[in-house]
């Protein structure tokens, strides 16, 4: 962080750590975000930039990255973005998603290249580099891959495939306080089917019990569509569950507080918990 603020011509000396997920997130002085990806994500960096300034260009409006940088910044192999830190707001409501994942799904693509959702990316290094897991998880979670690989190629017809956010869910939609919605988080923004951006409230509801029916319906209304009752509901709940218990597989990893949260997901989607919903699903950093 402090070698890409001094490449920028920013200052660092009194950065300090948000949160350490998929990114490390650091907030400088003048309200300034700096996000440092994972080693090799160079192209992710970029399009989040390339994603950003479209979605404003098209009237939804987004996270703003610093323009008078040339960025993504690359140091050691990792790709560092900075952003304007967020005026302040919450996070959006079920409605508001709904709301802004209707006006996404309804744009045209961008005139910049896309790539295509892929559910599975990262998924199997997860699971070869786990620490703390045991070998017969390992050998479920492997398997468990393999089958939905297969199960996603023979996936129902659907909606047309159009600009999916990938990662949608009511923290990454932030509620400003003159009532705007902000787009966040885009490094998943993909071309791919639409309902994968419902999956995220419909798990919510049906495999965790975190979200009560009324306000489920009330989403569904707001979108348009109640993605559970699409055929192929089943074959994207299983692989957005898988990823949710690889996620904190993976933050188990290096900090080892979360391996008894790891450990509980992976028993749940292995059935040794009986059937959804699920409770003791606890939010990993």
């Amino acid at each position: 962080m402090l070698a890409a603020a001094a490449h920028a011509g920013a200052s660092g000396d009194d950065a300090h750590l948000i949160r350490l997920g998929h990114n490390a997130i650091y907030r400088l002085r003048r309200s300034v975000i700096a996000r440092i990806a994972r080693v090799d994500r160079l192209a992710v960096a970029r399009k989040e930039i390339d994603v950003a300034r479209w979605l404003t260009s098209m009237g939804l409006r987004a996270v703003r990255p610093i323009d008078d940088i040339d960025q993504p910044i690359m140091v050691r192999g990792h790709a560092v973005t900075f952003w304007h830190e967020l005026p302040p707001h919450d996070n959006a409501n079920r409605v508001e998603l709904a709301t802004v994942l209707r006006a996404l799904h309804a744009l045209p693509g961008p005139d910049f290249e896309l790539p295509r959702l892929n559910p599975f990316e990262g998924l199997a290094d997860v699971i070869d580099s786990a620490r703390g897991t045991t070998d017969d998880d390992r050998d479920f979670l492997r398997g468990r891959l393999v089958e939905l690989r297969a199960r996603y190629t023979a996936l129902p017809a659907g909606r047309p495939q159009c600009v999916v956010h990938g990662d949608a869910w009511p923290g990454n939609i932030a509620r400003i306080q003159d009532g705007s919605l902000l787009v966040l988080d885009l490094e998943q923004v993909a071309i791919g089917p639409p309902e994968w951006d419902l999956l995220h409230t419909a798990i919510s509801r049906s495999t965790v019990g975190g979200v009560p029916e009324r306000e489920y319906q009330e989403f569904c209304r707001m979108y348009g569509l109640d993605v559970t009752q699409w055929q192929g509901y089943p074959v994207l709940r299983d692989i957005r569950e898988l990823r949710l218990a690889l996620f904190a597989v993976q933050i188990a990893s290096d900090d080892p507080r979360q391996q008894q949260q790891a450990r509980h997901r992976i028993a749940c989607i292995r059935g040794d918990l009986g059937p959804r919903p699920w409770s003791g699903w606890t939010t990993v950093p």
